[in-house]
């Protein structure tokens, strides 16, 4: 106990009041993780076993949906709620680390729109690991990091 060490404190942030209260948990967080897949159904409201294994084909076949939005990260919707949180999170703790965590973390799309809201990182399935870092790097270099 008595090293000195220390130890990051932080919180997984995947429903919407988490993210419209970012501020206040950010007083007390070194750091957030978004869970993008809770986040996107709670933001949605749709189950993701129930929809990928039902409906949601149709909605993409019939243009209802663009993008399977437990893929790519849906941007108006899940996005706007990231944004605010990560504002609102930096707003008080400037120092705040940001990141995400789920599928999301490997697909290009979602990636660059992390680059873009200045999140820190993206954790993914390991088989998506070199698909997510070179959207990294691309991201980085299209808005010239």
């Amino acid at each position: 106990m008595g090293s000195g060490a220390s130890i990051p404190i932080g919180t997984m942030i995947e429903l919407p009041r988490a993210c419209a209260v970012a501020d206040k948990i950010a007083g007390e967080a070194d750091f957030f993780s978004f869970g993008t897949n809770d986040l996107t159904q709670t933001v949605c409201g749709l189950s993701r076993d129930d929809a990928e294994g039902a409906f949601l084909t149709r909605y993409l076949e019939g243009g209802i949906l663009s993008r399977n939005p437990f893929e790519t990260i849906d941007v108006d919707g899940v996005g706007r709620f990231v944004s605010m949180a990560c504002a609102r999170g930096r707003e008080t703790n400037s120092s705040l680390k940001l990141g995400i965590c789920g599928e999301h973390g490997g697909d290009p799309e979602s990636i660059e729109f992390f680059h873009e809201m200045g999140l820190d990182y993206v954790s993914c399935s390991p088989y998506r690991v070199p698909v997510a870092r070179l959207a990294a790097a691309q991201a980085a270099i299209k808005a010239g990091d």
